[in-house]
């Protein structure tokens, strides 16, 4: 993780022209449906700080954070409000949010940390609120281009799931990599539901 890390630090000016301005809509309107007005929403890796722009926009309460000290220096300047600096593994919010939206983020995590990432989130989330993820499709785990990645199909996700029983799957969706030439890459996109 601290590799990945190093190379978004290195290549965060780069990295948030290349994503600030992606369209993931769709996904974001997947997400907030579920979600009352004025959600307390945690933007979990928010890289650019995009969707958290998108949903301060729409009048949610974003709190933003991302492991990535450069990325927190542009975010905050993009979003006019601070992001805390800090690790999948340092969170330790309890009951505090109606959605966790982790896009993008936690496909960086090993696959054998991903039940403690995912127990941590359902922690910070309040009863019956909603987690929004996605990672590449396929079983891959390993460096990629750089950086640590775990790719997941849907036996995948669901082996990793059982095991944490307060979060049940709600909603699975594929798509193609919104970023122009990128098209053929495909996403597993998750919402999971903290039970009562």
């Amino acid at each position: 993780m601290d590799k990945t890390l190093e190379y978004y630090n290195n290549a965060a000016k780069e990295y948030v022209n290349e994503t600030v301005d992606a369209n993931v809509s769709e996904l974001n309107n997947l997400f907030l449906k579920y979600l009352p007005d004025k959600a307390n929403i945690l933007d979990l890796g928010c890289g650019s700080g995009r969707d958290s722009k998108v949903f301060i926009d729409r009048g949610h309460n974003v709190t933003a954070i991302d492991g990535s000290f450069e990325f927190c220096k542009l975010a905050s300047e993009y979003l006019g409000q601070a992001v805390i600096c800090m690790k999948f593994d340092e969170l330790d919010y309890v009951g505090k949010f109606d959605g966790v939206w982790a896009c993008a983020s936690i496909l960086h995590v090993p696959v054998k940390d991903l039940e403690i990432i995912f127990k941590k989130i359902s922690r910070a989330l309040k009863d019956g609120g909603y987690f929004f993820t996605c990672f590449k499709y396929g079983e891959f785990e390993g460096e990629r281009n750089g950086r640590y990645f775990t790719d997941l199909t849907e036996n995948r996700l669901k082996s990793l799931v059982a095991n944490v029983k307060e979060l049940k799957i709600i909603e699975t969706t594929i798509t193609g990599d919104v970023r122009a030439g990128r098209e053929n890459e495909k996403w597993l996109n998750i919402i999971m539901e903290k039970s009562l």
